[in-house]
Protein backbone atom coordinates (compact mmCIF):
# COMPACT_ATOMS: atom_id res chain seq x y z
CA UNK A 1 0.00 0.00 0.00
CA UNK A 2 1.21 3.58 -0.50
CA UNK A 3 1.96 5.38 2.62
CA UNK A 4 -0.11 9.13 1.79
CA UNK A 5 1.47 10.49 4.25
CA UNK A 6 5.44 9.52 3.99
CA UNK A 7 7.76 7.51 6.37
CA UNK A 8 7.18 7.23 10.08
CA UNK A 9 9.13 10.25 11.19
CA UNK A 10 9.40 8.94 14.56
CA UNK A 11 11.86 6.00 12.95
CA UNK A 12 15.22 5.36 13.40
CA UNK A 13 17.43 7.78 15.99
CA UNK A 14 15.44 11.18 15.35
CA UNK A 15 16.48 12.54 18.84
CA UNK A 16 20.40 12.76 17.56
CA UNK A 17 19.35 14.16 14.20
CA UNK A 18 21.48 17.13 13.70
CA UNK A 19 23.73 16.55 16.42
CA UNK A 20 27.53 16.97 16.15
CA UNK A 21 28.59 13.29 16.58
CA UNK A 22 31.37 13.58 20.09
CA UNK A 23 34.39 12.14 18.59
CA UNK A 24 35.88 9.60 21.13
CA UNK A 25 39.26 10.22 22.27
CA UNK A 26 42.04 7.33 24.31
CA UNK A 27 42.16 8.63 27.84
CA UNK A 28 45.98 8.05 27.77
CA UNK A 29 48.21 9.49 30.85
CA UNK A 30 49.15 13.32 30.62
CA UNK A 31 46.20 14.35 28.41
CA UNK A 32 44.96 17.53 29.24
CA UNK A 33 41.34 17.65 29.40
CA UNK A 34 38.46 19.67 31.66
CA UNK A 35 35.61 18.05 33.18
CA UNK A 36 32.57 20.01 32.00
CA UNK A 37 30.28 19.76 35.08
CA UNK A 38 32.66 21.32 37.56
CA UNK A 39 35.19 23.10 35.32
CA UNK A 40 38.25 21.42 36.79
CA UNK A 41 41.03 21.01 34.21
CA UNK A 42 44.23 18.62 34.45
CA UNK A 43 46.22 15.91 33.36
CA UNK A 44 45.45 12.47 33.31
CA UNK A 45 47.65 10.84 36.00
CA UNK A 46 45.61 7.27 36.36
CA UNK A 47 42.97 5.49 34.39
CA UNK A 48 40.88 2.66 36.48
CA UNK A 49 37.89 0.45 34.60
CA UNK A 50 35.72 3.29 35.30
CA UNK A 51 36.95 6.08 36.87
CA UNK A 52 39.73 8.41 35.60
CA UNK A 53 42.75 10.93 37.60
CA UNK A 54 43.62 14.14 36.93
CA UNK A 55 45.63 16.95 38.39
CA UNK A 56 45.65 20.55 37.61
CA UNK A 57 48.56 23.36 37.43
CA UNK A 58 48.44 23.59 41.40
CA UNK A 59 49.27 19.60 42.08
CA UNK A 60 45.48 19.02 42.65
CA UNK A 61 43.91 15.67 42.17
CA UNK A 62 40.19 14.76 41.43
CA UNK A 63 38.90 11.39 40.05
CA UNK A 64 35.94 11.45 38.01
CA UNK A 65 33.95 8.57 36.57
CA UNK A 66 35.24 7.60 33.08
CA UNK A 67 31.55 8.15 31.38
CA UNK A 68 31.61 12.00 32.81
CA UNK A 69 31.33 15.10 30.28
CA UNK A 70 34.63 16.30 29.14
CA UNK A 71 36.17 18.75 26.92
CA UNK A 72 39.28 19.27 25.29
CA UNK A 73 40.16 22.83 24.07
CA UNK A 74 36.75 23.40 24.87
CA UNK A 75 35.21 20.89 22.41
CA UNK A 76 33.44 17.75 24.46
CA UNK A 77 34.47 14.61 23.72
CA UNK A 78 33.93 11.11 25.27
CA UNK A 79 36.65 9.36 27.31
CA UNK A 80 37.37 5.71 25.97
CA UNK A 81 39.52 3.07 27.25
CA UNK A 82 43.37 2.98 24.92
CA UNK A 83 43.51 0.02 22.80
CA UNK A 84 46.62 -1.66 22.88
CA UNK A 85 49.26 -1.56 20.25
CA UNK A 86 49.39 -4.63 18.27
CA UNK A 87 53.48 -3.66 18.53
CA UNK A 88 53.18 -2.39 22.00
CA UNK A 89 54.99 0.32 21.00
CA UNK A 90 54.57 3.33 23.44
CA UNK A 91 55.90 7.21 21.99
CA UNK A 92 58.74 9.48 23.97
CA UNK A 93 57.29 13.17 25.06
CA UNK A 94 58.34 14.31 21.73
CA UNK A 95 55.95 11.66 19.49
CA UNK A 96 58.55 9.42 18.56
CA UNK A 97 58.31 5.73 18.96
CA UNK A 98 60.06 4.86 22.04
CA UNK A 99 62.73 2.22 21.85
CA UNK A 100 62.17 -0.09 24.59
CA UNK A 101 65.35 -1.18 26.96
CA UNK A 102 67.69 0.37 23.98
CA UNK A 103 70.82 1.74 25.85
CA UNK A 104 71.72 5.01 25.21
CA UNK A 105 74.20 5.86 22.45
CA UNK A 106 77.75 6.52 22.72
CA UNK A 107 77.96 10.55 22.65
CA UNK A 108 78.27 11.41 19.13
CA UNK A 109 80.74 14.42 18.40
CA UNK A 110 78.37 16.24 17.28
CA UNK A 111 75.93 19.09 19.79
CA UNK A 112 73.78 21.23 21.01
CA UNK A 113 74.27 24.40 22.98
CA UNK A 114 70.70 25.51 24.82
CA UNK A 115 70.64 28.85 25.80
CA UNK A 116 69.57 29.59 29.29
CA UNK A 117 68.69 26.92 32.38
CA UNK A 118 65.18 26.86 31.99
CA UNK A 119 65.60 26.27 28.06
CA UNK A 120 67.58 23.24 28.76
CA UNK A 121 65.77 21.57 31.18
CA UNK A 122 62.97 22.32 28.61
CA UNK A 123 64.44 20.42 25.77
CA UNK A 124 65.48 17.36 28.40
CA UNK A 125 61.95 17.22 29.68
CA UNK A 126 60.52 16.55 26.11
CA UNK A 127 63.52 15.52 23.74
CA UNK A 128 65.41 13.80 26.70
CA UNK A 129 64.64 10.29 25.82
CA UNK A 130 65.26 11.03 22.03
CA UNK A 131 68.67 12.72 22.14
CA UNK A 132 70.03 9.81 24.13
CA UNK A 133 68.95 7.20 21.64
CA UNK A 134 70.64 9.37 19.54
CA UNK A 135 74.19 9.96 21.22
CA UNK A 136 73.67 13.35 21.23
CA UNK A 137 74.94 15.76 24.18
CA UNK A 138 72.91 19.00 25.05
CA UNK A 139 74.87 21.90 27.15
CA UNK A 140 73.88 24.53 28.76
CA UNK A 141 75.14 27.99 27.26
CA UNK A 142 74.79 30.90 29.66
CA UNK A 143 74.61 33.50 26.72
CA UNK A 144 75.70 34.16 23.13
CA UNK A 145 78.37 36.88 23.65
CA UNK A 146 81.09 34.04 23.68
CA UNK A 147 79.20 31.69 20.91
CA UNK A 148 81.73 32.97 18.27
CA UNK A 149 84.82 32.13 20.72
CA UNK A 150 83.36 28.54 21.68
CA UNK A 151 82.74 27.51 17.99
CA UNK A 152 86.94 28.66 17.26
CA UNK A 153 87.78 26.24 19.91
CA UNK A 154 86.13 23.71 18.87
CA UNK A 155 86.59 23.87 15.30
CA UNK A 156 83.23 21.93 14.05
CA UNK A 157 83.57 19.83 10.58
CA UNK A 158 80.69 17.90 8.83
CA UNK A 159 81.09 15.03 11.51
CA UNK A 160 81.39 17.43 14.35
CA UNK A 161 78.84 19.77 14.37
CA UNK A 162 77.06 22.18 16.33
CA UNK A 163 73.34 23.41 16.97
CA UNK A 164 72.35 26.31 19.19
CA UNK A 165 69.11 26.90 20.54
CA UNK A 166 69.02 30.66 21.57
CA UNK A 167 66.63 32.92 23.24
CA UNK A 168 64.88 35.38 21.66
CA UNK A 169 65.82 35.65 18.19
CA UNK A 170 64.63 37.85 16.28
CA UNK A 171 65.57 40.09 13.55
CA UNK A 172 68.19 43.06 14.69
CA UNK A 173 69.01 41.84 17.88
CA UNK A 174 72.13 40.93 19.26
CA UNK A 175 71.86 37.85 19.57
CA UNK A 176 71.00 37.42 15.37
CA UNK A 177 74.12 39.94 14.68
CA UNK A 178 76.21 36.82 17.13
CA UNK A 179 74.25 34.52 15.03
CA UNK A 180 75.15 35.86 11.81
CA UNK A 181 78.85 36.52 12.13
CA UNK A 182 78.72 32.99 13.01
CA UNK A 183 77.14 31.86 10.16
CA UNK A 184 79.65 34.15 8.18
CA UNK A 185 82.76 32.49 9.49
CA UNK A 186 85.19 29.63 8.84
CA UNK A 187 83.15 27.28 10.47
CA UNK A 188 79.51 28.78 9.55
CA UNK A 189 78.47 25.39 7.22
CA UNK A 190 78.67 23.17 10.38
CA UNK A 191 76.78 25.41 12.79
CA UNK A 192 73.22 25.90 12.72
CA UNK A 193 71.95 28.84 15.53
CA UNK A 194 68.10 28.74 15.82
CA UNK A 195 66.10 30.63 18.38
CA UNK A 196 62.83 30.70 19.06
CA UNK A 197 60.48 34.54 19.35
CA UNK A 198 59.28 34.58 22.90
CA UNK A 199 60.73 36.93 25.49
CA UNK A 200 61.81 33.71 27.54
CA UNK A 201 61.00 30.08 27.15
CA UNK A 202 57.86 30.21 29.52
CA UNK A 203 55.90 31.34 26.75
CA UNK A 204 56.82 28.07 24.42
CA UNK A 205 54.83 26.62 26.96
CA UNK A 206 51.21 26.70 26.20
CA UNK A 207 49.09 29.20 28.27
CA UNK A 208 45.92 26.73 28.72
CA UNK A 209 48.46 24.60 30.11
CA UNK A 210 49.17 26.83 33.11
CA UNK A 211 45.81 28.35 33.24
CA UNK A 212 45.69 31.03 31.00
CA UNK A 213 44.06 32.09 28.17
CA UNK A 214 47.05 33.75 26.82
CA UNK A 215 50.44 35.38 27.94
CA UNK A 216 49.53 38.67 29.66
CA UNK A 217 52.09 41.40 28.29
CA UNK A 218 54.18 42.67 30.71
CA UNK A 219 55.63 46.32 31.17
CA UNK A 220 58.80 47.17 30.59
CA UNK A 221 59.07 48.63 34.22
CA UNK A 222 58.47 45.36 35.44
CA UNK A 223 60.84 41.89 35.33
CA UNK A 224 58.94 39.74 32.61
CA UNK A 225 59.02 36.51 34.86
CA UNK A 226 57.80 38.64 37.83
CA UNK A 227 54.91 40.14 36.13
CA UNK A 228 53.59 36.42 34.68
CA UNK A 229 53.76 35.24 38.54
CA UNK A 230 51.78 37.57 39.41
CA UNK A 231 49.26 37.41 36.85
CA UNK A 232 49.57 33.49 37.56
CA UNK A 233 48.98 34.34 41.89
CA UNK A 234 52.54 33.08 42.48
CA UNK A 235 55.06 34.52 44.92
CA UNK A 236 57.65 36.06 42.70
CA UNK A 237 59.87 38.08 45.71
CA UNK A 238 62.94 36.20 45.41
CA UNK A 239 64.83 34.34 42.80
CA UNK A 240 63.74 30.73 44.76
CA UNK A 241 60.07 32.25 44.02
CA UNK A 242 61.06 32.51 40.38
CA UNK A 243 62.31 28.90 40.65
CA UNK A 244 59.43 27.06 42.06
CA UNK A 245 57.41 29.41 39.74
CA UNK A 246 59.18 27.66 36.65
CA UNK A 247 58.98 24.14 38.13
CA UNK A 248 55.61 24.39 38.28
CA UNK A 249 54.98 25.89 34.54
CA UNK A 250 57.39 22.59 33.48
CA UNK A 251 55.46 20.25 35.39
CA UNK A 252 52.28 20.75 32.84
CA UNK A 253 54.35 19.61 29.92
CA UNK A 254 54.20 16.07 29.26
CA UNK A 255 54.34 15.67 25.91
CA UNK A 256 55.46 17.87 22.63
CA UNK A 257 51.42 19.08 22.86
CA UNK A 258 51.98 21.33 25.14
CA UNK A 259 54.49 23.53 23.57
CA UNK A 260 53.82 25.63 20.71
CA UNK A 261 54.92 24.77 16.93
CA UNK A 262 57.64 27.83 17.10
CA UNK A 263 59.88 26.18 19.65
CA UNK A 264 58.83 22.68 18.52
CA UNK A 265 60.13 23.09 14.78
CA UNK A 266 63.80 25.14 16.17
CA UNK A 267 64.30 22.09 18.09
CA UNK A 268 63.16 19.26 15.61
CA UNK A 269 65.47 21.19 12.88
CA UNK A 270 68.50 21.02 15.49
CA UNK A 271 68.40 17.34 16.44
CA UNK A 272 67.85 16.25 12.20
CA UNK A 273 71.30 18.76 11.77
CA UNK A 274 73.42 17.40 13.86
CA UNK A 275 72.55 13.74 13.13
CA UNK A 276 72.93 13.81 9.46
CA UNK A 277 74.42 10.83 8.36
CA UNK A 278 78.04 12.52 7.39
CA UNK A 279 77.74 14.11 10.96
CA UNK A 280 77.67 10.67 12.59
CA UNK A 281 80.50 9.65 15.04
CA UNK A 282 84.12 9.39 13.66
Amino acid sequence: MDDRYGTDVLAGDWRNAGRKPVPEVEAVRDLVIEEAGTGFCGAITRLETQTVELEDYFGKKRVFPLSAAFLIEGEPVRLVVPKRNQEGRTRTASGSFAVGEQRARVARASRIFVEGRHDAELVERVWGDDLRVEGVAVEYLEGVDDLDAIVRDLAPDRRRRIGVLVDHLVPNSKESRIAEAVARGPYGQHVLVVGHPYVDIWQAVKPERVGLKQWPTIPRSVPWKHGICAALGLPHETQADIARAWKRILGQVRTYADLEPQLLGRVEQLIDFVTEPEAGPR
